[in-house]
């Protein structure tokens, strides 16, 4: 699962994280939303337990912001404990352009890696990452971006897919496609050995309560 943050306005209604996240990242927000979310998760995710639900791994998206301050690794040990939440059903969600500062940034996410907590690169693709960093970091799982899967129809761009995911699967890290919407992005994406995939063809973003009611039916 992937904990992703959305805002209903009393008198605006739905407000896209696309429009409030930037502004949030801009004037500093998300330092103190990025902790209210990542400690959510992590109670939430002790709070299934409680209940007897099978465990579930829960993603955690962390902002460059984050990661400028210095404290990430606080927070993050400060959540697990909070939560008594076992490190290895938190992973750590990072983009790609963290990587713009590759010395800081993988000090960072090593320390995180002993912490415990799994490690994966999201909107993989179209940032700052070389492979000969990716060869290095301690990381699990590479995020395809959702642009690559948008034009899957191109048989060059299924050849750029292809390449990536066995890339992947070669260095031993999950791969999963990001924004698939489409039958047909699903069977190329099939075909090109991509075992994971998340988007709007399996589901919208639902609340916690509906995921509680999809544990219950996976443990019994």
């Amino acid at each position: 699962m992937e904990a992703l943050l959305r805002w209903q306005h009393p008198e605006l209604g739905w407000i896209s994280p696309a429009e409030f996240i930037p502004i949030a990242e801009e004037n500093g927000q998300i330092i103190s939303i990025g902790e209210w979310v990542l400690k959510t998760a992590s109670l939430q995710s002790k709070n299934w337990q409680k209940k007897g639900l099978t465990p579930a791994n829960i993603s955690v998206n962390v902002s460059v912001r984050q990661f400028q301050q210095g404290t990430i690794l606080t927070l993050v040990k400060e959540a697990l404990e909070e939560a008594e939440l076992d490190p290895r059903l938190l992973e750590i969600e990072v983009t790609e352009s963290i990587m713009q500062d590759t010395k800081e940034s993988t000090e960072i996410i090593c320390g995180l890696r002993r912490l415990g907590v799994r490690i994966s690169i999201n909107d993989f693709g179209t940032g700052y990452s070389s492979l000969n960093v990716i060869k290095q970091l301690p990381i699990d799982t590479i995020k395809l971006d959702k642009t690559f899967i948008e034009d899957m129809a191109s048989a060059d761009q299924q050849a750029m897919v292809r390449t990536i995911v066995n890339l992947g699967n070669d260095l031993h890290l999950n791969v999963v496609a990001e924004g698939i919407e489409t039958e047909y992005q699903l069977i190329k994406l099939i075909e090109a050995r991509c075992e994971y995939g998340q988007g709007y063809l399996f589901s919208k973003a639902v609340r916690a309560e509906r995921i509680e009611e999809l544990l219950n039916e996976k443990t019994t």
